[in-house]
């Protein structure tokens, strides 16, 4: 769901949505792989590609931003690394990316302690929601747009 949440962050509204699951190899209810593709309603697609039949361990995750006029690949075990930066102008960001890198042995990084701090915050202290309800729901509905569409396609 991370990934779905970043790609819908980054691409805005998404317009339409095709996905093809299967269990391949393992012996579970449920699907061991997915490919989503979607349709933004700017007019940009993208894809998201997941399975847990990687050997021997989780390989990594990433996503690439493919455009005209630059390119951007954050991969690594946890998206903890800039691996391609790259445009046709330069901008006072590209030497802040430089030392962005971080490394990490575990798939969840560093992010979800100051999250749950933040949550307890809004909780006991009437701080400012970062994200609301509303935007995790668009997430949610991504993800159940690719099982509806995955199902009907069989």
């Amino acid at each position: 769901s991370h990934y779905v949440d970043l790609v819908q962050w980054m691409g805005g509204a998404v317009e339409s949505v095709q996905a093809f699951s299967a269990t391949l190899a393992r012996r579970i209810e449920a699907e061991d792989t997915i490919v989503v593709n979607l349709r933004f309603k700017s007019g940009a697609l993208g894809s998201i590609n997941v399975t847990n039949l990687i050997y021997p361990k989780n390989l990594e995750g990433s996503i690439t931003v493919l455009g005209e006029k630059g390119t951007v690949r954050i991969g690594g075990v946890a998206l903890n690394k800039i691996e391609q930066w790259q445009f046709d102008t330069q901008h006072p960001m590209d030497e802040e990316v430089k030392n962005i890198s971080y490394e990490t042995g575990s798939v969840y990084g560093f992010g979800h302690l100051d999250f749950y701090r933040h949550c307890l915050d809004v909780l006991d202290n009437g701080a400012e929601e970062m994200v609301s309800g509303r935007e995790g729901r668009k997430t949610v509905e991504i993800i159940e747009a690719a099982y509806s569409s995955a199902r009907n396609q069989a």
